[in-house]
């Protein structure tokens, strides 16, 4: 058996730890899970990130380093991490700190920084401040308005906003402590130099339709990490994995 063979057959049995994104929970998956573990020969796992779904225990203070840490230790080691937008943060922060548990990180729709600045593209800071300012009073609407603006682009929106609110009902509503905490996760914390440095094999998955991580601040992902590999589908937006699950699972399955 060749060296490379004996990796693949190994990574192949490392578990697959899906982490979903801001304001969802670990059912945004059920939509891909079943096809997930008819490839992938380990355990397909999908964890809710502190304060979302049914993981009611956070940190305090809620900070990405404590809540990863918290999420670190759900992990076995090795295993592939598959991280949507803010769950792409925690991935990468994971493979940083605690690289035993991690064999592979794979961003979906992620970026090592989020934030707009006049050199990195991203999230429009006044957008980010709306949202913080809107949860205090109209938490369930300020969710909303994000899935509206995650399926924007996809020609199939209107059923992906429906799908996703079906699936995210079947679990407790986020905490409203750790929403506040994941919207200054997104905006302030850079782990771009984390992410240049990082030791972990980085794949991503975007959509070129994507208003959060616009297609720009992919090639500046490449620029400083020069070994990431990624593949963009040209009709996604910001849930590739709903709106073009096919294409998603086979760029997946080729990444894992």
């Amino acid at each position: 058996m060749s060296a490379k063979c004996g990796w693949e057959i190994q990574n192949m049995q490392n578990d697959m730890v899906l982490l979903h994104g801001w304001g969802m929970n670990q059912g945004v998956w059920q939509v891909i899970k079943p096809e997930l573990e008819f490839f992938h020969d380990g355990e397909v796992r999908c964890l809710n990130l502190p304060g979302f779904g049914n993981a009611q225990s956070i940190p305090t203070p809620y900070t990405l380093h404590a809540a990863a840490e918290q999420l670190s230790t759900q992990l076995n080691d090795q295993s592939i991490l598959v991280g949507w937008s803010l769950g792409g943060l925690f991935a990468l922060y994971i493979a940083a700190h605690w690289p035993d548990k991690v064999a592979k990180v794979v961003l979906v729709a992620s970026t090592p920084f989020f934030a707009q600045t006049d050199e990195w593209p991203g999230i429009k800071p006044d957008v980010l401040n709306a949202f913080k300012d809107q949860l205090v009073s109209h938490r369930e609407k300020t969710i909303e308005r994000f899935l509206a603006i995650q399926a924007m682009g996809s020609e199939s929106a209107r059923d992906d906003i429906k799908q996703l609110k079906a699936l995210l009902n079947q679990y407790p509503a986020p905490q409203e402590q750790a929403l506040s905490a994941g919207l200054d996760i997104l905006q302030q914390d850079d782990l771009r130099e984390l992410f240049a440095n990082l030791s972990v094999p980085v794949r991503g998955i975007f959509g070129r339709l994507d208003s959060l991580v616009p297609y720009r601040a992919i090639e500046k992902m490449h620029a400083i990490q020069p070994q990431f590999e990624y593949e963009v589908l040209d009709k996604a937006s910001h849930a590739p994995f709903i709106s073009h699950k096919a294409a998603f699972i086979s760029a997946l399955k080729s990444m894992c």
